[in-house]
């Protein structure tokens, strides 16, 4: 038997190895070993049990010699011991043998001189469809001389730790080694800790190469091909807005700002599926086809028709296809230099205006602070938007300190001219529970009037209170809604509301960034 370099892992007598399957053998096997079941339309859904988001206080970082002065230490990064990641991988390397390994050996980087080369090593072939959707998938010449692995992720749900014994905070752990080059995951079956895994590892070696990790999505004109970023946390629209049938697809989720352009990081997409329709996101709706891992989608059982709408298994229901299910994608994907970038946040307040156009300095205050509202489903406990400030719209999966981030994004939107603009895809109308959420059509509207330079003819009024320049007009979009307060019938709680976000982003950038020069700190929101 094949053992594919595993034995230089310690993987030394497993039951069988296979490396790099085709989607349908891996569903086949799937199905065999009763992981999941197809739903009408072919795609493979399984039931990911307790955890059905990211589970963030499972995640630590090894406190190595090498990585210690680079690592942002604190509630997010948080440290975990050499000694302890060892007998950890010792139990699951063990724990692998007389099983049933799936191999993925796949690429991180759509340019070649920024790629990684990652190993996957799964125990549920589920999960190994998953990462072939989700990386990208070398050709079976580059397969072939693949070589070694830059970095080794062993994921093996199965594993449960002892946390008095392993020193983790419960069964479940996700554990990422940068000078060992090796990440543990287990406990969760949730596939979203592998995605990301490979995003925080890129996240700590790119900017190492002089490469801006971003946690956007991109796409792309495809006559002037002039590209475009979205910046936002899970639930704000980056997958959706993004997947633009006029527009050229790059990436959803994850790429890299080098010299000669961005690139897409991944090879695959993960949309969220709770609502979807076939009207509101017709590429995603249709993306979920043969070969895609959809996560706790509740399907009728005789038909087995999916029903998007029901959040009882799930309100984070999720699916993972190959970028090329996306019929407009670019592959490989890369582009340019981004002429526009889009800050999408969901105010549950409901006071920022829909657009609003950011000035350099307030377009590095708005990245470092990253606000917006946790939706519902994607961490575990969330079950209701939550306002929250992350970090370069991403902390969770950034090692580094903020400002090694911020300072290289400040230095390319100097350099190259490029507008910014915030957008809310949150709520209008009222705060969340009074208000209604933005409608989509409206917000497509705007960020297609962002890219093609049509919202640069409107007028323009400062918000004074938030920082903002912002148009009193869009081609599709009633005027009516492009002032918040306008759209509030009780404007006393609408300057109450607005006061409070306010003071929340001063208070905020005053605690985690107060070395920020003073241009930045001056260029965010103050209550009035």
């Amino acid at each position: 038997m094949e053992h594919y370099g595993l034995e230089k892992l310690g993987i030394t007598n497993p039951k069988s190895v296979q490396r790099n399957l085709s989607q349908a053998r891996l569903v086949e096997i799937a199905l065999e070993k009763k992981e999941g079941v197809l739903m009408d339309n072919g795609a493979l859904v399984v039931k990911t049990g307790k955890y059905t988001g990211r589970s963030a206080k499972d995640k630590f970082i090894v406190d190595a010699p090498s990585v210690h002065d680079k690592i942002a230490w604190g509630s997010v990064n948080v440290p975990f011991s050499q000694e302890k990641f060892n007998a950890i991988k010792e139990k699951v390397l063990a724990y692998f043998n007389e099983k049933d390994v799936y191999l993925f050996d796949g690429i991180a980087g759509a340019d070649p001189s920024y790629a990684m080369k990652f190993r996957v090593v799964n125990e549920l072939a589920s999960q190994n469809l998953f990462i072939r959707n989700l990386l990208i998938r070398p050709t079976k010449e580059e397969l072939e001389n693949f070589g070694e692995a830059e970095f080794v992720i062993l994921a093996a749900p199965g594993f449960h730790c002892d946390p008095e014994v392993d020193g983790t905070r419960s069964e479940a752990a996700i554990l990422l080694d940068y000078e060992q080059k090796m990440a543990i995951i287990v406990g969760t079956q949730y596939a979203g800790e592998i995605k990301k895994t490979v995003f925080s590892t890129m996240n700590y070696f790119l900017p190492q190469r002089g490469v801006l990790p971003m946690h956007s999505s991109a796409n792309m004109d495809p006559e002037t091909k002039e590209t475009a970023i979205f910046f936002g946390l899970s639930g704000t629209g980056k997958t959706t807005l993004s997947a633009d049938p006029n527009r050229l697809l790059i990436g959803d989720d994850e790429h890299g700002w080098s010299k000669d352009g961005i690139f897409n990081i991944e090879g695959g997409c993960y949309a969220k599926c709770i609502h979807l329709s076939e009207e509101g996101e017709p590429q995603i709706y249709h993306a979920i086809q043969f070969g895609a891992l959809a996560e706790n989608v509740v399907i009728d059982e005789e038909t087995r028709v999916p029903d998007y709408d029901d959040a009882s298994l799930a309100e984070n229901s999720r699916v993972g296809y190959p970028i090329e299910y996306i019929p407009n994608a670019v592959v490989p994907s890369v582009g340019g230099t981004p002429k526009v970038i889009l800050f999408l946040t969901a105010d549950s307040f409901g006071v920022l205006p829909p657009i609003s156009r950011l000035s350099n300095e307030a377009a590095m205050y708005q990245f470092v602070t990253g606000f917006t509202s946790k939706v519902a489903g994607t961490e575990i406990g969330v079950t209701e938007p939550q306002p929250t400030f992350s970090t370069l719209f991403g902390e969770p999966f950034m090692p580094m300190d903020a400002s090694v981030y911020a300072t290289m994004l400040g230095e390319r939107i100097e350099t190259y001219g490029t507008k910014v603009y915030l957008v809310n895809t949150g709520w209008t109308g009222g705060p969340y529970g009074v208000g209604s959420r933005m409608k989509l059509s409206y917000t497509r509207a705007m960020v297609t009037a962002a890219l093609n330079g049509s919202l640069e003819e409107a007028d323009f009024v400062h918000d004074e209170r938030f920082n903002l320049e912002v148009p009193q007009s869009c081609p599709g979009v009633p005027s009516e809604i492009m002032n918040p307060r306008d759209t509030w019938e009780d404007k006393e709680a609408y300057d109450a509301q607005a006061n409070k976000l306010a003071g929340m982003f001063k208070e905020n950038f005053e605690k985690k960034y107060p070395n920020m020069p003073d241009t930045i700190k001056q260029a965010g929101p103050k209550p009035l």
